[in-house]
């Protein structure tokens, strides 16, 4: 049933097409692991804010405006159903969505007070002329699921219809088939260059890892968390330096000797 007049912020809302748009809304939010809304009629700010979702995650909208007209693009798509059977797992869906879900190299994305502790081990390395090179600090929780139920399909650990819905997670694992679900997520691990199954529970998803390269020249003098010089020479590197190490931990950032470019505030 079309709608008459538009619906959402600063729109028209008669009654009758507030109720399409949130019944339309809701087949979307139900398949995609989101709290339905209310069908009620009434355009409040949380049907705006569905609207708005959609837009940006469905149509990929850079400026959505919460706003549905009668033959709009966003009308269109609702009505047609898109969004309500995510995209199949496979090399295509990781070309096109991967990069929504990003982990960060940023120390500032780190919990406190291993932050802190890690800008000050930083700015002691740094001081002391060493090299460093941050390649991962926090990582999204929802690349970790990607991650860790494309490896379980692929391997036959999980059936993919088993696979939970997660909330900003629109992405079908089930193919219809067994053989093409797993080549599917196979594909994605091949993407995601994953060599060992990924954990849902990593230092790195709750912040408190980060993963740096560390190298330096001759031997240099690394001050410690009670600014005492530490001399610091060969392997130069930070990976296999158990001086380096002993240095680190005094900050609260203790090496995994198992792990070459990783840190934590546990050693895990």
């Amino acid at each position: 049933m079309p709608i008459g007049a538009s619906v959402g912020k600063n729109g028209v809302n008669d009654l009758a097409d507030v109720l399409v748009v949130q019944h339309l809304l809701n087949d979307w939010l139900g398949a995609t692991g989101q709290k339905p809304l209310p069908t009620s009629g009434e355009c409040g700010t949380r049907t705006i804010a569905a609207i708005t979702a959609y837009q940006a995650q469905v149509l990929d909208a850079a400026r959505p405006d919460g706003l549905i007209g009668p033959g709009g693009r966003t009308w269109l798509a609702l009505a047609a159903g898109q969004g309500t059977r995510p995209p199949l797992a496979g090399a295509e869906w990781w070309n096109a969505n991967q990069a929504r879900y990003p982990n960060s190299a940023a120390v500032a994305d780190l919990v406190q007070p291993f932050r802190d502790n890690v800008a000050a081990f930083l700015k002691a390395l740094k001081d002391a002329g060493a090299s460093v090179t941050i390649s991962a600090t926090r990582r999204n929780a929802l690349r970790a699921q990607l991650m860790h139920y494309s490896w379980r399909v692929a391997k036959g650990l999980v059936a993919p219809n088993k696979v939970p819905v997660l909330p900003g997670l629109d992405i079908r694992w089930d193919h219809g088939d067994l053989a093409r679900s797993k080549a599917g997520a196979q594909a994605m691990c091949d993407l995601f260059q994953i060599a060992f199954e990924p954990s849902l529970t990593s230092r790195h998803i709750e912040g408190r890892a980060i993963d740096m390269t560390i190298g330096w020249n001759g031997t240099i003098k690394v001050r410690d968390k009670q600014g005492k010089p530490r001399e610091i020479a060969a392997p130069r590197s930070g990976d296999t330096n158990r001086d380096l190490h002993r240095v680190g931990a005094t900050y609260g950032v203790i090496k995994l000797v198992s792990d070459p470019p990783h840190w934590s505030d546990d050693g895990r």
